[in-house]
């Protein structure tokens, strides 16, 4: 294992901790962390939702930690007030491991910003 890797799996670890902390419950995996900042950026706060609309929270939270590479950028809010956003960076071809390696490194650094969270091991 790489150093880059064993560092983010030492914030990982410490995301999910800060996280228990703040909810009072430990996220299960990355898909829960998604979910919740989906949540988040929707700014409507908690309620039951849709399957349909699970999915497109998943689909925000994924495109809104991405944007902090340049990989997708806001265009608006619909009437409801979903956000929408674009593509303006090609992705990487990854397995899905790299996959989700990007994504852990992009949620620890959403939190990092977002809530000025110190993750750093």
């Amino acid at each position: 294992m790489y150093q880059r890797d064993l560092d983010t799996a030492r914030r990982w670890s410490r995301l999910m901790g800060q996280v228990e902390k703040n909810l009072g419950k430990r996220p299960k995996d990355l898909n829960s962390l998604l979910f919740l900042i989906g949540i988040h950026e929707l700014g409507k706060g908690v309620r039951t939702f849709s399957k349909e609309e699970k999915q497109d929270l998943m689909h925000i939270a994924i495109c809104k930690v991405l944007s902090l590479s340049g990989y997708y950028q806001l265009e608006g809010l619909d009437e409801e007030g979903w956000p929408h956003w674009k593509l303006v960076k090609k992705l990487p071809h990854f397995d899905l491991l790299e996959q989700e390696q990007l994504l852990r490194q992009h949620v620890i650094e959403y939190f990092e910003k977002e809530f000025r969270w110190n993750l750093e091991p």
